[in-house]
């Protein structure tokens, strides 16, 4: 079991499950879904994009490989290491920084903002989540968007399934199961992790808001508009979504 601090803060909870979060898959998926990114929002040739919570640069990197100025910032050195690697590799420049998102802000650095792949909502004080938009505010330019991939928590609820069992590509097996709060404002998570002689276990639980409740959150704190979609593809966001994601302009 991952002991010690908020889940959140671990670095030892984020390298022992990157195999399961940056499966090769995903990595390989990062193409895409930039794709469907770019396809919500209007980017200039080389405009500035902050990836907030970008683990370990998969949208980073496929950002500047298309020529754009990227920043990625996370909480994770392990993670960032690796990043930093893997754009050297392929001779691509990004800005990788090691930074909490409830402290990192650059005013009017960036053209747009994205955090993808459910990572917000992490912290014990709801207040936190209201910070982080705020710097992401403030770091955007005027006319700048904004980006959010979450869940919300009226799709949680038709989607809610108790438990997962997956074998990965190395041969270990991985367990998630789930616990939704009566109201469905946050779900508690068990991974279990079984490697060869290995036994690796954490808890976790993470804050969700309804569709409105986000929005309205976002225009608490300045945004003048907030589109919802059914996921990066830009589906019509209904009681049918499987995701839900926010794009707000300031």
């Amino acid at each position: 079991m991952v002991e010690g601090g908020s889940w959140h803060e671990q670095e030892e909870f984020w390298r022992r499950f990157g195999p399961v979060l940056f499966s090769a898959g995903r990595r390989e998926a990062a193409a895409s879904e930039v794709n469907d990114l770019l396809a919500l929002i209007a980017l200039e040739p080389g405009a500035a994009v902050l990836d907030l919570a970008c683990g370990s640069g998969r949208h980073s990197l496929e950002l500047a490989r298309r020529g754009y100025r990227v920043t990625g910032v996370d909480r994770t050195t392990s993670y960032l290491e690796q990043a930093r690697e893997d754009a050297n590799r392929h001779g691509l420049d990004v800005e990788f920084v090691l930074d909490d998102m409830r402290d990192f802000v650059r005013p009017g650095a960036f053209d747009a903002v994205i955090n993808l792949f459910t990572s917000f909502g992490y912290f014990e004080d709801a207040d936190d989540d209201r910070r982080v938009l705020s710097n992401v505010y403030r770091s955007l330019r005027a006319g700048g968007s904004f980006v959010i991939e979450t869940h919300a928590s009226e799709d949680l609820v038709h989607s809610f399934h108790e438990r997962d069992v997956s074998e990965l590509a190395d041969g270990s097996f991985f367990l998630e199961e789930r616990t939704l709060a009566p109201d469905a404002r946050s779900l508690r998570t068990r991974w279990t992790l079984l490697r060869a002689d290995e036994r690796h276990e954490a808890s976790f639980t993470v804050r969700y808001y309804a569709e409105s409740e986000l929005v309205a959150l976002l225009r608490a704190c300045g945004f003048a508009d907030a589109q919802t979609y059914d996921g990066l593809g830009g589906g019509h966001y209904d009681e049918t979504a499987r995701g839900l994601v926010a794009v707000a302009r300031k």
